[in-house]
């Protein structure tokens, strides 16, 4: 009996861990196949790889990101495969099976919950040609009615084997992300997440999971992402996997973890920021809401004070980024509480701050009351909800509004300085800079095409003037240092043109006095005793409204005008900013 374990990923670089249990542990009575896809490919593309490969049973791991298109492959499927068993499991699935038996009459059976058992003794069945009804843990179609038998009990995870030690997968390793679960469940109960509905946490067993990272690493694994809802739940348990990771990880790995920021112990943090490599961890944190009335409904414990704290120590550590999670559509947020959330957590200037919106999960408490909060939302997946009673359909506009340029100017840290000032200084929160931004950027209609690096400075300094924004002018000096800042080697062109920059006489004048006397950009400078040709060809010559040194040196900005040598190292493109001990032009003759 040929099996096909399938499942369309976001993007190439994604597995599914999922499907890698279902294969290990029917193994070795059951040689599954890993047929792994993602929603870009063309379903008929999709369609005629899984023909090619002549199954009788295909299984499909199904999130609310690849239903839809999933729904797509296996009725094209059923068409030209008449006898073959299909086979649906997966969250997506679980918590409405009686839905998704009545949609989908091309589908054989639904694998209820925690798949690994359940999908083996199918498998058995089928292949023995034995009665599957008693089987436990499945739902099926008998007679025009929708049969769901009960759930099979949970596995011991302790026994359960590796899904990582296929030979097919290990020329990958290096280049897609690597999923890892240590423990199952989650002790909270919020009601958007359908973590919630399973009761308490269990285990894998540590020592398997040490020798999985092992391997994983020792054959190239580059980006390892837990996928624990709470990692830190346990305190014992998280330092002691924190010890592990850096006692024996290989240079060039990163392991990102959900971390749950107000239980975060201090003395857990200090032992990170003493002895964790740099860039080795990553953490995600989810704030979603600082309501306190939300948090309520919702059914989440949150102490932001202590999150702060948390979020405070590990940035002020500088070892460990950080991407903070935001929901919008959250009960009783309106726009304006959602504008107070916005500025609470971006006061934290986390690395990433990541502004989604509420989607109606199958089988969550929050789906199940929608009417007592007056939800509307997409019938389909992914269910992202379009307005309730406090937050109009038009409020959701404006947040997405935000959403847009949030991640094009903090999120992808082109311009980290412009942006922290600007947002600071020149308006009267950071969300009304993205908002209002945000708006102009719809009006103009720049989120329907594409954009180069220096598309995103012109914009900017275009919204700045044309909106007479206070302070632009030190905001367009911070972004021209940004500019140089970011790119490797001398750049070829400078988005700011003509007006702001200075003439080609000026700059002459300059250079010749540098090339006359290298201390004009400080001792260092001189002592990399540049020729004059490489001088010109590896240096850059700018003019900024504020004290170069000064800001380099303390952060501070003192609005004056000031020049400033850019040197770019020609092997590693490094650029290097030496402050030009020069008033102005007019005194240098």
């Amino acid at each position: 009996m040929r099996v096909i374990a399938s499942t369309l990923n976001a993007k190439f670089i994604h597995t599914n861990l999922a499907i890698r249990y279902l294969k290990a542990y029917a193994a070795p009575d059951h040689d599954i196949e890993i047929a792994e896809y993602t929603i870009n490919d063309p379903i008929l593309n999709i369609v005629t790889d899984l023909f090619a490969k002549k199954p009788d049973v295909v299984g499909f791991s199904c999130y609310i990101w690849n239903i839809e298109q999933t729904v797509k492959v296996i009725q094209i499927m059923r068409k030209i495969m008449p006898n073959v068993k299909i086979v649906l499991g997966g969250p997506e699935v679980s918590y409405d099976v009686v839905y998704w038996l009545q949609r989908l009459n091309e589908i054989d059976f639904i694998v209820v919950g925690e798949g690994e058992e359940t999908f083996k003794v199918l498998l058995d069945a089928l292949k023995n040609g034995s009665a599957v009804t008693d089987i436990k843990g499945i739902g099926f179609m008998q007679d025009g009615k929708p049969i769901i038998n009960p759930i099979r009990d949970k596995v011991d995870l302790r026994e359960l084997p590796s899904p990582f030690r296929f030979p097919e997968d290990r020329d990958n390793l290096s280049k897609r992300v690597i999923y890892i679960e240590t423990s199952r469940g989650c002790p909270f109960s919020c009601q958007f997440c359908l973590s919630s509905i399973e009761v308490g946490v269990r285990y894998f067993n540590r020592e398997k999971i040490k020798d999985d990272i092992r391997y994983l690493m020792a054959n190239g694994a580059k980006t390892i992402k837990f996928v624990d809802r709470t990692f830190n739940i346990s305190r014992s348990y998280a330092m002691e996997m924190f010890q592990f990771l850096i006692d024996e990880h290989v240079p060039g790995t990163v392991f990102q973890f959900e971390i749950t920021g107000d239980i975060m112990r201090p003395e857990v943090i200090d032992f990170l920021n003493k002895n964790a490599p740099p860039g080795l961890f990553r953490f995600e944190i989810g704030v979603q809401s600082t309501n306190d009335l939300t948090n309520e409904l919702v059914k989440r414990r949150q102490n932001f004070e202590k999150l702060t704290r948390t979020v405070t120590m590990v940035k002020e550590g500088g070892k460990i980024v950080q991407h903070l999670d935001l929901i919008a559509g959250l009960p009783d947020e309106d726009y304006n509480s959602f504008r107070k959330t916005f500025n609470d957590v971006f006061a934290l200037r986390p690395e990433e701050l990541q502004l989604g919106f509420l989607k109606m999960l199958r089988g969550t408490g929050l789906r199940i009351s929608a009417k007592q909060f007056g939800y509307v939302f997409m019938n389909h997946a992914p269910y992202e909800i379009l307005q309730n009673n406090v937050l109009s359909f038009e409020d959701v506009l404006k947040i997405k509004q935000v959403e847009d340029v949030l991640e094009k100017y903090w999120n992808d840290h082109r311009m980290d300085h412009s942006v922290d000032y600007i947002t600071s200084s020149c308006f009267d929160t950071p969300f009304d800079f993205f908002q209002n931004f945000g708006t102009y950027w719809d009006e103009q209609g720049w989120s329907r095409i594409g954009h180069q690096l220096e598309d995103l400075y012109y914009r900017l300094v275009q919204f700045l003037n044309e909106k007479e924004v206070r302070n632009r002018e030190l905001a367009e000096g911070l972004m021209k240092y940004d500019y140089l800042l970011n790119h490797r080697y001398k750049p070829r062109k400078a988005w700011w043109g003509t007006s702001s920059s200075l003439s080609r006489q000026e700059r002459s004048e300059i250079y010749s006095k540098i090339n006359d006397n290298p201390t004009l950009a400080g001792h260092a400078f001189d002592q990399l005793g540049l020729r004059e040709r490489d001088l010109y060809k590896h240096t850059v010559v700018e003019s900024f409204p504020f004290l170069l040194g000064e800001f380099m040196e303390s952060g501070k900005i003192i609005q004056q005008n000031s020049y400033g040598l850019i040197y770019y190292e020609p092997s590693s493109g490094v650029p290097t900013f030496y402050p030009l001990r020069m008033k102005n032009l007019s005194k240098m003759a």
